[in-house]
């Protein structure tokens, strides 16, 4: 996840990751006291019932179709996120919970949103927008909802500004699009990731802009009209949308199946940055298996953290040359863990980013010793201070399982590290889960040897 210039850290964690269904009560208005049915829709053919059950989940499945306006020099962005989602929770269901970083980030203002073109109204509650359906979505069945929304990109980097601005020529958007998530607080001591997201099988996103511009986004480019204002990007089993946009340069290798292409502007390190994706992707699926992508996007971002995101590497801006191969294959690792099997970003931060660091580290002869003193390796990010998570949860935690790899043998570490890859492959696992399968590999007792570093799971 994001990965400091100086290699700088911070994250946390605050409570168990485990409950799919969340109880949570919400008083929100009902739809009966709303704007009439949108025109178009018919409302009896939803299948949302009167009730309520004070429920949400995020076992749904959600497909996604946004089309967004961008005004590049006024740093604006209004559109629409259209869902079609399906319950597929176990019981029913009476809201979702969206989260976007436009509502802490972009000054958010909804405008109508509908449920089965019936018009309800939702309540930003931190960094989510709480949508009431209007009445009880049975597991099984589905609904369609209509989010519209403006917000305003900030024009510095400073805090965490940088995941949603305009600055050094380049327009970086990162989890912007109202997702299905649990609900989050986005406030941390550090730089830590409070995400946490499933996968959508699929995900079309409508680019307009008022300037013809290179976007760099999660996906494949489908369509782009004559005047290059106009844009279309589909993407398929993935957990977010993340985008750059600015007058990019770019440049372009393959690895295998796979098209690595840098966008950069002028006086970026493109060639190094190329070389550096191109050596962690072929050293990175030796020993994790088949990156999922056709195409490895390396992207330069306005500056902040690097970061990653599906099919995406952000490097930010000013990125010095000492730090340049680390910095890549990190973020490239984050394409198998996050990527592939994701987690809790907030609650469980040890299940990437140990599990990242190691491997990047590995694959570069980069081991070294924590400069922090000895913590646990299950909180939150929320409870790691901000000079020492990076330390703590990626040096610390990828130095246990570099010892685990080692009382192990390799041979039967990265089988059972393949194993966990395929047996969780675009669900949400969690920290104990990816202990547990190491230990089930080996006839060593891994858990008596760790169990002091995770308290809350031994």
């Amino acid at each position: 996840m994001a990965v400091a210039l100086l290699l700088v850290l911070v994250a946390g964690t605050v409570a168990s990751a485990s409950t799919e269904a969340m109880t949570l009560r919400v008083e929100l208005p009902m739809a009966a006291t709303l704007p009439p049915p949108e025109p178009g829709v018919a409302p009896a053919a939803s299948a949302i019932v009167p009730g309520s059950v004070h429920r949400t989940s995020m076992k749904v499945s959600a497909t996604y179709d946004v089309r967004v306006r961008l005004g590049i020099a006024a740093r604006t962005v209004s559109g629409r996120a259209q869902l079609t989602v399906e319950n597929r929770s176990g019981g029913g269901i009476d809201r979702l919970e969206l989260n976007t970083v436009m509502a802490r980030l972009g000054g958010l203002h909804l405008g109508q949103t509908t449920v089965d073109g019936v018009a309800v109204r939702p309540v930003i509650d931190d960094q989510t927008i709480v949508v009431p359906l209007g009445g009880v979505l049975p597991d099984g069945a589905s609904a369609v909802v209509v989010v519209r929304f403006r917000a305003t990109l900030r024009t510095s980097i400073t805090g965490s500004s940088w995941l949603f601005t305009r600055a050094n020529g380049i327009s970086n958007l990162y989890r912007w699009i109202p997702w299905v998530s649990r609900r989050t607080p986005f406030d941390r001591p550090n730089h830590g990731d409070p995400f946490v997201t499933p996968v959508s099988p699929k995900v079309t996103v409508t680019y307009v802009t008022d300037v013809p511009v290179v976007i760099a986004s999660t996906g494949q480019r489908t369509a782009i009209s004559a005047d290059r204002l106009t844009q279309e990007f589909t993407a398929t089993d993935v957990r977010d949308i993340t985008t750059a946009i600015s007058t990019y340069r770019t440049t372009s290798a393959t690895v295998g199946d796979t098209v690595v292409r840098v966008f950069y502007r002028p006086g970026a390190p493109a060639s190094a940055l190329l070389t550096a994706a191109k050596s962690a992707l072929s050293k990175l699926e030796a020993r994790l298996g088949a990156y999922p992508y056709p195409t490895l996007k390396i992207i330069q971002s306005a500056g902040g953290y690097g970061m990653e995101g599906p099919g995406v590497a952000w490097i930010p801006t000013g990125v010095g040359s000492s730090n340049l191969t680390y910095l890549v294959t990190h973020e490239v690792a984050h394409q198998w863990f996050y990527g592939i099997v994701g987690n809790d970003q907030a609650r469980e931060p040890f299940a990437d980013e140990a599990m990242t660091d190691f491997v990047a580290r590995y694959v570069l002869g980069m081991r070294r010793a924590s400069r922090c003193a000895t913590a646990a390796l299950d909180r939150s990010i929320y409870r790691y201070g901000s000079t020492c998570y990076y330390e703590q949860v990626y040096i610390q935690g990828g130095n246990l399982i570099d010892d685990a790899r080692k009382k192990m043998g390799s041979a039967t570490f990265w089988g059972a590290v393949r194993g966990y890859l395929a047996d969780h492959r675009w669900g949400l696992s969690h920290t104990k889960t990816l202990l547990a399968a190491l230990d089930d590999a080996t006839s060593l007792n891994l858990r008596s040897w760790w169990g002091s570093r995770f308290p809350t799971l031994y």
